[in-house]
Formats: C-alpha cells, structure tokens, sequence
C-alpha cells in the first residue's frame, strides 16, 4: 500500500515469500540452524531485497515495474537454487507456533498469522498516518516534483518504502512458513497481484498520493469473501 501511494509498484511480493519459506526451511532442516536467528535472517532478506529496489529505482532510474519484476525473477530462482522439490519443516518452535489458538468470540480461535496481521497493521497506520515519513510518502505520490522543491527528504523516503515493502513481504514468508509447516518455490503463486488488487480494492490509487492501510484491510477482505464463496459455491466458472 505504501509503495503504490507513493507512485511506485512491488511486483516480488510473492517471490520473496516463497523465498523466505525455502530459506528459513533449509536453515532449519538440513543445517539444524537456531530457530531464532532463522527468523531475523528471513526477516533481514527481505529488507535486502527492498533495498535493492530502491537503489535502483531511486538512484538509478529504473522504472519500479522493471526493477521489482527482476527482483521476483531472482528471489523465485534462488529459492529452485535452494531445491526445486518442498522442505519439511520439523522444527519444534516452528511447530508450535503454528499451533498456536487464542480463543476468540463463538468458540473460534486466532492464529498466529492473524495476531501478526493485527500487530503489523497498527504499525502501518501509525507509520503512514502519524509521522513525517509517512506524510512525505503521500507528498511524492501526489507530484514527486514539488515533493523536491518542498525539500522532503526524496531519495531516502523512496529507498526505505521498498525496503518496508520487502520486510513485511518476509515477515508474511515467515508467517506462511508456519502456516505450511514447509518451503516450496511455487508457494503463494500469484500473490502479487493479490496484494495489488486488495489494495486497489481498498481505494489506494495506482497513481499514487491517495489511500490508506485500513481501507486495504477491507480490500483484501472483500477479495477474500469472494474468493471464498465462489470455492464453496463449487459450480461457479
């Protein structure tokens, strides 16, 4: 969401989450790494990634659709470099986070994907809504020129967006990892378009300068509920 309010696009969303699945899977199992140093290395690729993207877009001028598809591109290759088959995850952390249930309203439960979900979105709202980085992101989405001649600190809000954008990538490789329990290239196929459309959905423009973090909730909800229904429905084109 941040990156397309300010004029930009992040097409490795997907690659860096299958990444950070095969990563943390390998570190894991075939090199009995500590869990919590997996965790921050996953954590430190993505913002790696991020930074990449915006140097080149920032300092070099590459258009963000050209600098992030290649980004996808090397993410989704190193992961088939890791493997091309799937990685167990057998780790006991691992699996007991994934195992994690808070009880919640009408004897359901939350996992540990939607605690961190929660957590990430209070961020994300502080961050776009409540700081001058924050502001200075919606200033150069709107007109990039007169974010300049207004003096905002240009370059470095547009470096530190990609690298946000790669660090909640990794965080949500992280999440899927407990979720599948395994690191696979292929997992969360297509998933940067999902993450464009819900934000799209939620009223962000793709010309950047307008939107907000919560309307993307409600954006991505709305394409989850319709996703949905038309699985269960079971006859739907």
């Amino acid at each position: 969401t941040l990156v397309i309010i300010s004029g930009g696009l992040d097409l490795s969303v997907r690659s860096i989450i299958a990444f950070v699945s095969m990563l943390a899977a390998y570190l894991l199992t075939t090199l009995h790494w500590n869990p919590i140093l997996v965790m921050v290395i996953a954590i430190a690729v993505g913002g790696v990634v991020g930074l990449l993207h915006g140097i080149l877009i920032t300092y070099f001028n590459v258009q963000p659709f050209i600098a992030t598809l290649a980004g996808m591109f090397l993410t989704r290759g190193l992961s088939y470099v890791i493997s091309t088959d799937t990685i167990s995850i057998s780790n006991p952390l691992f699996v007991a986070i994934s195992e994690v249930r808070i009880p919640f309203l009408f004897d359901s439960f939350l996992s540990i994907g939607v605690v961190v979900t929660l957590f990430m979105l209070l961020v994300f709202i502080y961050i776009a809504h409540y700081t001058r980085f924050g502001r200075a992101i919606y200033a150069i989405g709107s007109n990039e020129q007169s974010a300049r001649l207004m003096g905002l600190p240009f370059n470095r809000t547009k470096v530190l967006v990609y690298v946000l954008s790669g660090i909640t990538s990794s965080v949500g490789g992280l999440v899927f990892s407990f979720y599948m329990l395994s690191g696979y290239g292929s997992h969360a196929t297509g998933l940067e378009l999902d993450a464009i459309a819900g934000t799209v959905i939620g009223g962000t423009l793709m010309t950047g300068g307008v939107g907000f973090v919560v309307g993307t909730v409600f954006g991505v909800l709305i394409e989850g509920v319709i996703q949905t229904f038309i699985n269960f429905q079971g006859n739907l084109n």
